[in-house]
Order: C-alpha cells, then structure tokens, then sequence
C-alpha cells in the first residue's frame, strides 16, 4: 500500500518541497569503473531518474552533463553528489521544447566535457486529465514538444559527435506500452519513444551506436505532486503488485546496464521495464 502524503507542490516540482523525499542519490550504490573515461549527457538529470543516474555513472567514472528547465537548487545538488563521486559535472538550464537549446546543450557538452559517449533522453512533462475532451492543444503541443521531439532534437545534434561504442539510452514508460487514459497525450508521446529506439537502433547499427530504452513503472519523482492532484498522488503506484512506486535508486541501475558495453555491448533495440512486478502479454 502506498504511503506518500497527500501534496500539491508547484510544477515542474522541486525535491526540497516533497513532504517524502525520494531516494535518488545512490547512497549504497558501489562502482566498478564500468564507464570510466566515458562522457554523458542526461536531459531532466537535475532530479529523480536523472539525478539517480548521473550520480549512478559519476560512480562509474563517467564525467556528466545535465540539462534542465528551471530547478536549479536541485541540479546544483545532483553536480554536488556526482563531483563528491570524484567526476566532472556540467548543469544547463532551458526549455528542451526549443530546438535551438536542444543543440545548444550537446555542443556545450561536447566542449565542457571534451565529448560525449552517453546521451540519455530522460526529460518528461505530463499533466494529468480526467476526460480526452480537456486536452488542449497547447498541452498536446507542449507534451509532444518535451517528451519526443526534444529525443529528436537532441540525439539529431549529438549523431556527429557520437563513436562506435556510443550508447543512446530513452527514457519510456509503461504507459507508452498500455496506456492511461488520464495520460493520453504523455502515453502517446512514450509510445513513439519506445518506437523511435526501435527504429533508431537499426539505423545506427552500421555506426556501432547501440540505443535502448527504459520504460518504468511507476517512480516517485518530483514531477508526480508537481502534475497530479494531491489524491492521485496519495495512492501512486499502488496498482502494481508490489504495491508501490518505485525510487529513482531503483531504477537507476537499469541506465547503467545500457551504457555499458561490458554489460550490453549485444544490445540494441531493447526495452527494460521495470515495472514492480507486473507482467505484459506480448
């Protein structure tokens, strides 16, 4: 049963302001130099997965950029823990809707970090709807915007700084595998996530640049009491037969598996779900 308080806090969600604090700083987490000399870029790596997950492979020995809207207290804590893991870290703030920022990011990247070998599409926006006909176009629009085609704008821009041994690693959801009819447009757009890795991966094949996905279940981040109402919000994740969310920690692993070759150098095209236990058909 799930145990989060009932809370409203304002989008796009600071942790500071979460009543119950997610577990995303890989405080138990032990690497074993799985990345070491590899560089990242993370969008939405200021909180959550993405902190989760910068700090995951600052533990690895990869040096980590991340891009972020506006939560600047939070991403300065994430650079915080991944320059204590002893990497480099680079935090840049703007709307990843803009295509021109979505460019601007990778080639800051490229010049702060001396590269990239790492891309993981993580950013997300969602706002959650009780009839179909309450969708805006503006909230279609926007959804799309951040959710799928920062994926394009990004990956199109880091393609010609990416070597064999790349890895580009997108962040799905299990909605995008059954959907929610509270989240259509955020279930749409994670849909055509899970294609586009699909698609992605046989087009870089020739190139060596290996691209999967990770499509979780539910996962207490900022972005939920940020989106949801504060009684969706109390009950979140209870559905699955594990009878929670789950924390960014949790999920983190999952990244790390893709970025490296040691682990995954034979995968390509792959979704992970870990998703508390549930079972697809298919």
């Amino acid at each position: 049963m799930s145990e989060h308080p009932r809370q409203k806090i304002p989008y796009p969600g600071s942790t500071g302001d979460m009543i119950d604090q997610p577990h995303d700083e890989m405080a138990s987490y032990e690497g074993r130099g799985l990345l070491k000399g590899k560089k990242a870029l993370i969008t939405g790596g200021d909180s959550g997965i993405g902190r989760a997950v910068a700090i995951a492979y600052a533990k690895e020995g990869a040096d980590v950029a991340i891009a972020y809207l506006s939560e600047t207290a939070d991403a300065e804590h994430t650079r915080t823990k991944v320059e204590e893991a002893g990497a480099q870290c680079r935090i840049y703030p703007g709307d990843l809707a803009d295509p021109e920022h979505c460019a601007e990011v990778v080639e800051r990247a490229v010049a702060d970090l001396g590269g990239v070998d790492i891309l993981v599409n993580n950013v997300a926006y969602q706002q959650v709807v009780d009839d179909f006909a309450d969708i805006t176009p503006q909230q279609w629009q926007r959804t799309f915007d951040v959710n799928i085609n920062s994926f394009f704008h990004v990956t199109h821009a880091a393609l010609k700084h990416l070597r064999p041994g790349s890895s580009i690693i997108n962040t799905g959801s299990i909605n995008g595998l059954r959907g929610n009819k509270t989240l259509i447009d955020y279930s749409v757009t994670k849909g055509a996530v899970i294609a586009l890795t699909y698609s992605l991966a046989q087009s870089l094949l020739d190139r060596g640049i290996r691209v999967n996905c990770v499509s979780p279940g539910p996962v207490w981040t900022p972005l939920i009491p940020a989106t949801m109402p504060a009684d969706k919000v109390a009950d979140f994740g209870e559905q699955v037969p594990y009878g929670r969310a789950a924390q960014p920690d949790e999920i983190a692993p999952s990244y790390v598996f893709f970025a490296s070759e040691t682990m995954s150098s034979y995968y390509s095209g792959e979704v992970l779900a870990p998703i508390g236990g549930e079972t697809l058909p298919g």
